[in-house]
């Protein structure tokens, strides 16, 4: 009992401070991560390389293919993107093995001192960011020490000492104690961890270790198939490629490449077993992606088949850019959120251009459109707000915080400008319908504020993506000539009112066009000052 209590506590202590840490580097790299994101191409050898650096900053494999299953259940990632980013986040995941498989217990302490430190005394973001990594590096390797510590007594019971033995005469065995420790657990850093405390401890040979560690690679790909259930077919094919290629790789080297890898690794590192296990683990991974790399699209047609398309398939998805599962790394989530924002303006501005389009050429039936489209708005504002509503509960920066509570109020624009929309259809419909007749005057008056309040809007959303001061000006600007053309309508209409040249329900309708484009331009304006409050530029 002692023994469990004691592992408990340094796997906790271990996977805390590998969380911590994660959450430092996510948020460090921050604008980089994202930046990452956006290289990917067709080029699955660019994948691998992003699938690599991602998983080395959140510091975990199955958190990335997480990622993966999301961007390919929102539509944004092809399954041929996927599948290098999943051979990619395996070797990112080798360098948690590697850095705990190293000596340096003694500076945990300090690590955790200096972090805290400069946490209680940090004003900006990036110092906190600092400091989170070193106490998280610390914790980690405080809880390595502590789960050694709690094996020890192990070297003396003989009965572990024959199990030990039974599994390097039975990899198969190591394979399910590997997979189960893993699913458990579910991480495959805190297995390889383990599997490096037992080995310095000097109750797990090398022999032993590689068939669990081999288990551990396929154990990992549970949460990516726990997290496709409910999701898209291509997302459970990016989860069954996961699978598929780590099972793959794990048979290859049990069956064939067991003897050489131990070879390799006993000539690099004779005495010590930790840093042998982890050295296995780093070959392992890049071996199987060196092997498997140009059969990938032999992979995606393994999952194609084990998943295939349906006649009566019928997913509909709202949203475009944004998943739950994203949620995982914080930053690119953030960054999705601004996508799917954008992409609830692009609905609005096309809403309002259908419905001015069916006055200007007459093509009343274009207002359906226009209805269509507040429905989809209404949908993505929904979708949005609860997404951002998770996100602002995990663990990300004061600036990232003040953003979001940005979008909060950007995506709530957006929607009224979809109502003011909806409305200007609305009253199309009626002077359709009763057929009313408009001025020259007026339908020119009409033809220039729209033209300013869809400038106004394309401007505003550009400021989302890209703000710059001279954009903010411009929009600034067009408002207050909206401003005042919404005056000038007013008073020419009168005046024409006066002159006999039109009536008063005619005048009503103009007036309420006039008035929803005005709104609507405000609301533009809105969003601009919302990005100036809360982005430094």
């Amino acid at each position: 009992m002692e023994i469990l209590i004691g592992v408990l506590g340094g796997l906790g202590l271990f996977l805390f401070g590998m969380q911590i840490m994660g959450a430092g580097l996510q948020k460090s790299a921050g604008k980089k991560l994202e930046r990452i994101i956006e290289l990917l191409t067709k080029n699955r050898l660019m994948g691998v390389g992003v699938g690599m650096v991602v998983t080395g900053v959140i510091q975990s494999s199955s958190a990335t293919t997480v990622m993966v299953v999301g961007f390919v259940n929102a539509g944004i990632m092809k399954l041929t993107q996927a599948v290098g980013i999943i051979m990619g986040a395996n070797i990112g995941t080798t360098i948690t093995g590697q850095i705990v498989s190293m000596s340096i217990d003694e500076i945990a302490p300090i690590s955790v001192g200096i972090g805290m430190i400069l946490w209680m005394t940090a004003k900006k973001d990036k110092q906190k960011n600092i400091a989170e990594i070193l106490i998280g590096l610390g914790i980690l390797f405080i809880g390595m020490e502590f789960l050694k510590d709690s094996l020890k007594p192990l070297r003396e019971l003989e009965a572990f000492s024959h199990m030990m033995v039974s599994l390097s005469h039975n990899p198969l065995l190591g394979v399910l104690v590997g997979f189960a420790l893993t699913f458990i657990v579910q991480s495959s850093s805190a297995s390889i961890g383990m599997l490096i405390a037992l080995a310095s401890q000097g109750v797990l040979p090398l022999s032993a270790a590689l068939p669990i560690l081999y288990g551990d690679n396929i154990g990992t790909c549970t949460t990516a198939l726990l997290s496709s259930i409910g999701a898209s077919k291509n997302a459970k094919r990016a989860a069954i490629i996961h699978l598929t290629f780590n099972t793959i790789g794990t048979l290859l080297f049990v069956l064939f490449l067991a003897n050489p890898i131990t070879h390799i690794v006993t000539q690099w590192d004779p005495t010590n077993v930790g840093r042998q296990i982890a050295n296995a683990h780093t070959i392992f991974n890049l071996a199987n992606v060196v092997i498997q790399f140009p059969f990938a699209f032999v992979l995606i047609k393994v999952a194609m088949w084990l998943v295939p398309e349906s006649a009566d398939e019928d997913y509909v998805k709202v949203t475009q850019y944004i998943d739950d599962r994203i949620l995982e790394t914080p930053a690119i989530a953030l960054n999705n959120a601004i996508k799917e924002t954008l992409h609830m303006g692009s609905k609005a501005k096309t809403s309002l251009q259908f419905a001015m389009d069916s006055f200007f050429q007459k093509k009343y039936e274009q207002t359906a459109e226009t209805f269509a489209l507040e429905r989809e708005i209404n949908a993505l504002e929904k979708e949005v707000t609860e997404f951002l509503v998770k996100l602002s509960n995990r663990d990300i920066s004061e600036t990232d915080r003040k953003y979001i509570d940005g979008l909060f109020n950007s995506i709530n624009d957006i929607e009224r400008i979809g109502d003011h929309a909806d409305n200007i259809a609305e009253i199309i419909t009626q002077i359709d319908e009763q057929k009313i007749v408009f001025t020259e005057s007026s339908i020119q008056a009409l033809g220039v504020m729209y033209q300013t309040t869809a400038q106004t809007l394309s401007i505003a959303l550009e400021v989302i993506s890209n703000p710059t001061k001279d954009q903010i000006y411009k929009v600034i600007e067009l408002e207050n000539e909206m401003d005042q053309l919404q005056r000038n309508a007013r008073k020419d209409h009168f005046m024409r009112l006066n002159a006999n040249e039109c009536n008063t329900e005619s005048g009503v309708y103009y007036l309420e066009i006039v008035n929803n484009l005005e709104r609507i331009s405000d609301l533009s304006s809105n969003l601009v000052k919302i990005v100036s409050e809360t982005v430094a530029i």
